[in-house]
Order: structure tokens, then sequence, then C-alpha cells
């Protein structure tokens, strides 16, 4: 059988997808990974086939640097850093915003080129990024069945009651104030709007005798692959009848050349991920932080220079990129800014959590952690080095570790990528796929 991979061209996206990709390969066929050119040699490093599709005006194939992206895009970036340090609502607001105009990038050339792809890899199955929604659209018109792979916090996909855009928790430290929620809520229900009708007006154009895709934000696949521990997830939240939890799709790393920190203090990993390292004042505190408590500091500048993060503690390992899979083996305390990579790699390691959230479903992640015991969060805007000392020492006792323990021994059991792969191959078998509604078959 052979599988087709569509993703974004973006290495946090790319990533999960190719562990799926090279399970895939291993125990069920031929792979093709359909992405763009900045992601390439991640394709081809795991010895797969790629395939160029481009489903956005940016990349990132590691850090995200605002001079390296195209014309526009950079000012996109700017904007939402600079929105970022405003605080939580003016973020999603603008993201919001700016939605109006990404979602849905070049849908005509995303149309032709999946057809091109389609028609030459004859593929037997097909795993697509959630919010590759150019991409969804154009296989739903191709009338190419498709598996969807949730790779943020499950409210990525929304649920009955949700609206996308609209984080579905919040952790205790950043409520949000009632008024301006709910003109976040106004506006991200126009954004969804405005994407449904987009969506129409390239139906009746491309595909005129195809069924509306419907809401692309809230349409699940066939079935949905969530790369999230279920063990963190509301149990109370609802979820598409046909879907998988996998836990971690971490891919394998090792530290090679890379020294540990030095020293007798709390191991302590400190990463905001390739965008909101952008952030220099919070990788600062954190500095500060570790300078104050004696934590043995590894941190991930990412696009932030060195020079702006003040005086490091002794022995500390700070470098632009870390192995972030293989440092979280030798890490008491993991401070990150919520995305779902670094949440759900934590929690696969067993390690507590001080999770700062700034944008999209960093607030439904950083509550998650919060609401199950893993870890705390902390508002990172009004953050103080003394507060998050505290947090993080607080992190390291007795009770926190045990229940980050009992998360990942329910992740060792979730099955990873080979149960993504199960999921996705057994696609019509109800015996083999039991989370799939017989009714739809």
């Amino acid at each position: 059988m052979r599988l087709l991979v569509v993703s974004p061209d973006y290495a946090s996206h790319l990533l999960p997808m190719l562990q799926i990709a090279a399970a895939w390969q291993a125990r069920a066929g031929d792979v093709v990974v359909a992405t763009g050119p900045a992601t390439r040699p991640m394709v081809v490093e795991a010895g797969l086939d790629w395939i160029e599709l481009r489903l956005g005006r940016g990349s990132n194939a590691g850090v995200i640097v605002v001079g390296e992206q195209p014309q526009g895009e950079d000012d996109h970036l700017r904007a939402f850093f600079d929105a970022t340090r405003r605080g939580p609502m003016e973020t999603l607001r603008y993201q919001a915003d700016a939605r109006r105009h990404d979602l849905l990038y070049d849908p005509d050339g995303v149309f032709e080129r999946l057809g091109e792809i389609v028609r030459e890899v004859r593929p037997d199955r097909v795993a697509v990024d959630h919010v590759a929604f150019g991409a969804r659209l154009a296989l739903h018109l191709l009338d190419v069945p498709t598996s969807t792979v949730v790779l943020g916090h499950p409210s990525a996909l929304s649920a009955p009651g949700e609206v996308y855009g609209v984080p579905s928790a919040w952790p205790s430290s950043m409520t949000p104030d009632p008024t301006a929620l709910r003109a976040l809520e106004v506006q991200c229900r126009e954004s969804v709007r405005e994407l449904d009708e987009a969506a129409e007006e390239v139906r009746t154009r491309r595909a005129p005798s195809r069924p509306p895709a419907g809401d692309l934000t809230s349409s699940p696949g066939d079935p949905t692959i969530y790369v999230y521990p279920e063990a963190l997830h509301d149990p109370a939240r609802p979820l598409p009848i046909a879907h998988r939890f996998v836990g971690s799709l971490a891919r394998t790393e090792s530290l090679d050349a890379t020294p540990l920190p030095s020293g007798d203090g709390l191991r302590v990993l400190v990463a905001l991920g390739s965008f909101l390292s952008a952030r220099d004042d919070v990788l600062a505190t954190a500095a500060a932080a570790a300078r104050l408590a004696g934590w043995r500091l590894a941190l991930a500048t990412g696009s932030t220079h060195v020079d702006r993060l003040g005086p490091l503690p002794d022995g500390a390992l700070v470098q632009r990129h870390l192995p972030q899979v293989a440092l979280l083996a030798h890490t008491d305390v993991f401070v990150n800014h919520g995305g779902n990579g670094s949440v759900t790699e934590a929690a696969a390691a067993g390690v507590p959590q001080v999770v700062l959230p700034f944008s999209t479903d960093q607030f439904a992640g950083a509550a998650a952690v919060e609401r199950t015991g893993v870890g705390f969060a902390l508002a990172p805007n009004t953050l103080t080095v003394q507060v998050l000392v505290e947090a993080v020492a607080a992190a390291a006792e007795g009770p926190v570790r045990q229940r980050a323990q009992e998360v990942a021994d329910s992740i060792r059991t979730s099955g990873g990528a080979g149960a993504a792969v199960d999921a996705i191959r057994d696609v019509g078998n109800p015996q083999r796929n039991p989370q799939r509604n017989p009714l739809r078959n």
C-alpha cells in the first residue's frame, strides 16, 4: 500500500508527520511526502520520497527568522511578535484577522498541484495535517478520502460549541476579560464564515458536482489522528467517532557532542519554540532565574541573539538549536511555550513543565498541563524572576514528578506512530479500527 503524506513547509509540522511516514514505510509499504522546498532535506534525510507542494507563503526549516521570510510575510511576523507583547487577547485577535488571508493560500494552485500529485503517486491512503485547509479542501474536491492528523492541542479541531481561534480552556493565571472574550468570539466566527465562503466559491468553480466541504475547522478526518496524550485530554470534551490518540510522535535523538550543563542545581531546560524564541525578554527572565536559583540551565536561543540574555550562569548550555528530545532525558523541569510538540515530548519523557503560553492553542495546552497536575502555567508578559524560580521549584517536587511519570507510562501504551499507521491503514475496517462508527463504512 502507498501512503501520501501532505504537510505545510514547517519543521514543527513535518517532523511528527515523518514519524508516521517512516513507520508506514517499515510496516505497510511505500510513502511519498508532499511538502515545500525548505523542509525537503528532512524528508530526504529520513529516506523518504519527496514531491513539491507549496501550501503557504512562509516556511520554517528550524528557526523562524523574520528577515529570511518572503516580502509581506516578514511584516506579518513582526506584527505577530508585537501582538504577543501586548497580551493574549491582542495576539488572538491579530491571528483571527490574519486568517482571512492565510487559511486558503492559492486554492486553485493547490487544487491543480494536488490533482497532479494524486494522479502521479496513485496513493492507497492519504494523511494530511488538519490545519492544511487548502490541501484538505483540494482533496475533498478531488474525491480522495483523507485521514487527518491533529498536531496541535485537540481543540485545533473544533468540537461542538467551540469556535476555531478561541481557546477551549485557559490557565488560571490568564483568565480573559469576558467582554474581550466575546469580541474575540465574534471575530473568530467571522473568520470561519469567510473560510467557508471561500471554500464554497472554489468548489463551485472547480468541482461543482462535489458536495460542499462544510466547516473545514471542525470537519474530522477518516479517521482523525490526535498527536496528544489521552491522559491530558478533558474527558468531557466531545471527539469525532472515528479517532485515535497516539500520544507523542517525538523523534529519536541523541546528544552526540552536545555537553550537559554542569553544576549541582535543578536541571532546567528552557525553549520557546521556533517562533516565540523571538521573545528575548522572556528568555532573559529565565536566564536571570537560573542565575538566582543555581539551575543547571540548558536554553535554546532560537532567533534571539545570546547577547540579549544578560549574564549566564556558570556551566550553562546555551545554543541556537538544542536536541530537545535527547535533553529531556536529563531534565528535571521543562520551561516551554505550550506548543504541542514541547508539551507532548515532555509528557512522554515524564518531565514536569512550567508553561508560558503566548498564542493559539497554547492556552488550552497550558490549561491541560495545569488541570492534570503535570506542571504549572504562568503568564509570560508579567513573569518575574522570583515567580519563575518558585514555579520551577514547585514543579520539581514529588507530587508533580509522580503525576508526570504516570502520564508518561500511559503514553507508552498508546502506540505512537505505529498506532497512527494502523488507524490510517484500517480505514473502513470496524474490527481493526473499533473507534470508527460502523454506520459510516
